[in-house]
Parts: C-alpha cells; structure tokens; sequence
C-alpha cells in the first residue's frame, strides 16, 4: 500500500516593494514605512527583530540618499519575509538598491571601521553587527545592498 506524502502547512511570503527619492526624506520615509509593514507583517513594534530591520532600513536608505544618489534617480526598498515552517525561524530580507554603479561600498569580509575620530562612515558597521547575513550585490544599472535577519516566528 502506498503512503501519501504528509501535507505541509502553507507559508506566505509577503513582499513590498517601493521607490523612494534619492533625499534625506524619502531616507526618512523608507524607515517608517518599512517599520509600519513590519507591524502588519506580524513582527510587533519594538520588539528585537523590528527594531534591529529599522536600524538596517534607515543606514541602507540614508547610504543610498547621500552616496548613491543620481539626478532624476530614485532608490528602492524591498523587503521580503519568508516565515519558518512549523516554530522554525524565518528569514527578513531588506534590500536597498541605488543606480550608481562606481561608489559601491565594502562587502562584509572587506569593511574596515572608521577611525575613532571620524565624523562618518559607521553605517556598515552597523548593519554588520545587526544582520545576520549581508552582501552587496551587482545590478544594473547600479548596485544593492541586501541584508537578512532570522526572525522568530
């Protein structure tokens, strides 16, 4: 006799996606729309994972306002949740892309922190020590920073 597979429960993977412009503002906008998707997502205000997405969001966003900024260019947020199946944890990935190409910035394996007396340049170190994993990817045109962070169900 022959035995059926067990059914797996259904997992929804949401998606957003959206331009913002390439200022401070739309920077600004990206990390509270992204918090307020979140929250309906089912990963609560405040809690670790909300906060430490927000944090991510805002240096990715803020990265690509100043330094891959281009005229007439905006830059774009995604976000994608995959939950865990059965209590596992799941997977929240942030991706900023920018179409400037020649600015990319340093991968993980490659980032250096800044001087202790330097006015900038922390936010990969940010996001290094937030995600659990990140990498910065080729597109064209331009390039996308993309971060994930396992999430509790």
């Amino acid at each position: 006799m022959e035995t059926l597979p067990t059914p797996q429960r259904p997992v929804t993977v949401r998606v957003f996606v959206r331009l913002f412009s390439s200022t401070p503002r739309g920077a600004r906008s990206a990390r509270h729309l992204a918090r307020h998707v979140l929250h309906d997502w089912g990963i609560p205000y405040r809690s670790h994972a909300s906060e430490a997405a927000e944090l991510i969001v805002s240096e990715l966003a803020a990265n690509a306002a100043t330094h891959g900024r281009v005229a007439g260019r905006d830059f774009e947020l995604r976000l994608r949740h995959s939950p865990g199946r059965d209590g596992t944890r799941g997977v929240l990935r942030i991706e900023v892309s920018d179409t400037r190409g020649e600015r990319r910035p340093p991968g993980p394996v490659r980032l250096v922190p800044p001087p202790s007396d330097a006015e900038g340049g922390r936010g990969l170190v940010l996001v290094d020590a937030l995600a659990d994993r990140w990498a910065v990817l080729d597109r064209n045109p331009g390039k996308t920073v993309r971060a994930e962070l396992d999430v509790a169900r």
